[in-house]
């Protein structure tokens, strides 16, 4: 191969390489970004064997909302309240498109419970920066055992094969089957939820 031939398979290559770097420049542009979950919840999930999916989407602060962006039934998403019982708290679980019954709570606690609790209420803003370690505020995933806390579970959510629950960040949901859940956590199942005004 003469000097002449060697310069044009060198700019030759030269081309290829340069093609190759702009595709992979333009092809990362599309590339979506995963949620950053709290690798608290993502090792609980996967020492707990539950079969999950991410399922990322814009930023919601609503189990409502998310079911909207999701494009689901607001039933198949469950919300996560933070409840204060007397000086102890638990999480109630149950359908985003329902209210909560605090006296049906309050009874279906204490019938599972030794203690009688006399009041229950919304856990503040205040508590929940100081005590929740997992997540952001507002965005507490349903896991009593890695929040140290029992869960009551609305039997509505049951209906349900697969529902959404909080990853702990406002742009990512986690899918999880109910019988596994339920089968894990081993909440105290009840009727608390109250249909929206």
């Amino acid at each position: 191969m003469d000097g002449r031939c060697q310069k044009i398979k060198f700019l030759i290559d030269c081309t290829i390489v340069l093609r190759v770097i702009i595709k992979n420049k333009s092809m990362k542009k599309n590339i979506v970004k995963e949620p950053k979950i709290s690798k608290k919840v993502i090792d609980y999930l996967d020492k707990n064997k539950y079969k999950y999916e991410i399922r990322k989407h814009k930023s919601t602060f609503t189990s409502w909302d998310t079911a909207q962006t999701e494009k689901v039934k607001p039933n198949e998403v469950a919300k996560t309240l933070v409840m204060k019982v007397d000086k102890d708290w638990i999480l109630a679980m149950l359908p985003s498109n329902k209210n909560i019954n605090k006296k049906d709570l309050l009874k279906l606690i204490n019938k599972d419970s030794d203690a009688k609790y006399k009041k229950i209420d919304f856990a503040d803003e205040k508590w929940l920066k100081k005590n929740m370690k997992v997540g952001k505020l507002g965005a507490v995933p349903p896991f009593g055992e890695l929040l140290k806390t029992k869960v009551c579970f609305d039997k509505e959510l049951q209906k349900n094969k697969k529902i959404y629950v909080s990853s702990g960040e406002y742009d990512a949901s986690l899918r999880i089957l109910v019988s596994q859940y339920l089968k894990i956590e081993k909440p105290i199942l009840g009727k608390f939820n109250v249909k929206k005004p």
